[in-house]
């Protein structure tokens, strides 16, 4: 009887890991496209939502029934949640340092924590709080001298991104639905904001491949496999892996723009990089030590 939650369990790491990994590639992405905010947010929501319908429309296809896209009061809330993370992770990365963006939404998994324990009662685990300890180490040595004056605005934009997304993760971990669409056509509200703002002067975006490639292909990948992962983990282990990318953003900056990281940001993510892993691996051998004793 164990083997089916052992699986289900690696399901969500699985899941998570593929969407972490994918959403690291965000903020190069939109850099890369050198263009101003509210023309890419525009751009790279609507090219998420037009392949979220296609998707949806070839399901419909070849299982003869639609998917399930907002599961009541509880996907319309969390749709809601995820519009406004996007909108105020975007904020972010025009209005700070990509060091304290990443640094910042790395608070998202202790909001979560924070939330289930008041909302759903699931108090966290040592080995979670423990893990959430050094992973500030990790963060702290990332940035330690990173973090630029002058820009509240966007800092205050991050952690509240942060705060939004733990937001989402634990409604879906409380409605126990199926999530996986909501955030991808969440998008439509950032999106109908961002062409709001940028279509009455044009669209000003010099290189658009690369943002519809975020879109299009990225954005959906990481919003789904992140949204249906606090079906099999909490949601304080779902926003772990959104780690991912304060690990490797830097990396790709410097693969990308030749901006070589620091020793520290090497050393943080790797410090990051053990923890999750040590987390993740004592958490399935934990439930696998249960599982045994209770047969």
């Amino acid at each position: 009887m164990h083997l089916p939650a052992l699986s289900d369990h690696r399901k969500g790491l699985l899941l998570t890991a593929v969407g972490g990994l994918a959403l690291s590639m965000d903020i190069p992405l939109v850099r890369l496209a050198h263009g101003d905010m509210w023309s890419i947010l525009g751009i790279r929501s609507i090219t998420t939502v037009a392949v979220t319908l296609l998707a949806i429309c070839l399901i419909r296809y070849i299982k003869g029934a639609w998917p399930v896209l907002v599961p009541g009061r509880h996907g319309v809330a969390a749709g809601l949640l995820y519009g406004c993370s996007t909108l105020t992770f975007l904020l972010a990365v025009f209005n700070t340092a990509t060091a304290n963006v990443v640094f910042i939404v790395a608070f998202n998994p202790m909001f979560g924590a924070l939330l289930s324990w008041l909302f759903l009662k699931e108090r966290p685990a040592a080995s979670t709080l423990v893990t959430m300890a050094v992973m500030v180490v990790g963060v702290g040595l990332i940035v330690h001298d990173g973090l630029a004056g002058g820009h509240l605005f966007g800092d205050a934009m991050a952690l509240l991104s942060a705060l939004i997304l733990a937001s989402a993760i634990t409604l879906g971990r409380a409605s126990r639905r199926d999530m996986g669409f909501v955030p991808l056509l969440a998008a439509a509200l950032p999106a109908a904001l961002g062409f709001a703002n940028a279509l009455p002067s044009g669209l000003a975006i010099e290189h658009p491949a690369w943002i519809i490639l975020n879109g299009a292909v990225l954005m959906p990948i990481a919003f789904w496999c992140l949204a249906t992962g606090p079906r099999y983990l909490s949601a304080p282990e779902v926003g772990m892996f959104y780690l991912l990318e304060t690990i490797l953003a830097p990396i790709w900056v410097w693969l990308i723009f030749a901006e070589a990281p620091p020793t520290m940001t090497l050393i943080g993510g790797t410090v990051l990089v053990c923890a999750i892993m040590a987390h993740s691996l004592w958490m399935v051998r934990a439930k696998a030590a249960r599982q045994s004793l209770a047969h």
